[in-house]
């Protein structure tokens, strides 16, 4: 179960990655990166094997701009099996299928009249989060940091400036448990999803990136048959509005640089070595 001493592990965890990326020139050793934490080295290896399933050291592995590339150089052929296959979202966590629905033309134009959004905070291995959710499906999905939870929720009423939003955490709840939590509800996640027809088909090509893995925006613009529209692919992936569940924390720099992330590049590492760990605890049948 997803508590609030997960959030605070990934506070610890951060802490670390933003250490390690300061000092990355001289590659420091685990002992140093846990003194830095006013760990023991035990203490460290204890936190990372409870929050991300692997040892401190296989998660700097993942880290790396090496293990980037090694990722990146099967990405295409990937991307191709998933795209041919249609599979929505190839070994997801939890054995999510996730249902996209994108909002029509009209509804679009009325901006969320008579539509009533519900939002709550949550715990989740990545710290609190926002989820927004309709009877549609879930609209919404940010990572919030210390007292800037208002900000977001500020966010969600201007892209639903017509919409009743409401905050409601009861009901938000089972949503961010079956997202996050292994031992949570299992079964399909619709989305409800605003945005041109451009971005839609970028977040739905998202889904089909598998857990573990990484791919390129120009992998991406290729999936979707817009070799060129590489910036357009890169705007529409910054634009993602549910964060993780569509996973654009997977598209990196070909050149292996894991880049810039809306919720804080930090947060993508961590998410990234995180589902290293589960895929390598909880590994896909062939």
């Amino acid at each position: 179960m997803i508590t609030q001493s997960s959030a605070e592990d990934y506070k610890r965890i951060e802490k670390a990655i933003l250490y390690l990326e300061e000092h990355a020139h001289r590659q420091p050793e685990l002992k140093e990166v846990a003194r830095s934490m006013n760990l023991s080295e035990y203490h460290f290896q204890r936190l990372f094997r409870r929050w991300a399933g692997i040892s401190p050291k296989r998660f700097l592995q993942v880290l790396t701009v090496e293990r980037a590339k090694e990722l990146m150089s099967n990405s295409a052929s990937l991307l191709d099996v998933t795209y041919q296959a249609g599979l929505s979202s190839a070994g997801r966590l939890h054995d999510h299928f996730v249902n996209v629905e994108a909002v029509s033309p009209g509804e679009f134009r009325k901006k969320g009249e008579a539509l009533t959004i519900r939002y709550g905070f949550h715990p989740t291995p990545f710290g609190e989060c926002l989820v927004a959710i309709t009877d549609r499906g879930v609209t919404d999905l940010a990572f919030v940091g210390p007292g800037n939870g208002s900000t977001f929720v500020s966010d969600l009423k201007k892209r639903w400036p017509f919409g009743d939003i409401v905050e409601d955490s009861h009901t938000t709840r089972p949503f961010a448990r079956s997202i996050f939590d292994p031992s949570g509800p299992k079964g399909g996640i619709n989305l409800f999803l605003k945005g041109t027809n451009f971005q839609v088909k970028v977040w739905k090509a998202l889904l089909r990136i598998p857990e573990g893995s990484v791919a390129s925006y120009e992998d991406l613009a290729a999936g979707i048959n817009r070799p060129k529209a590489i910036r357009a692919v890169a705007g529409a992936v910054a634009r993602n509005p549910v964060a993780f569940l569509i996973p654009c924390h997977r598209v990196i720099r070909k050149t292996g640089v894991v880049g810039d992330y809306r919720w804080g590049t930090a947060r993508k590492k961590a998410i990234l070595a995180w589902e290293a760990g589960h895929r390598e605890e909880h590994p896909c049948p062939t």
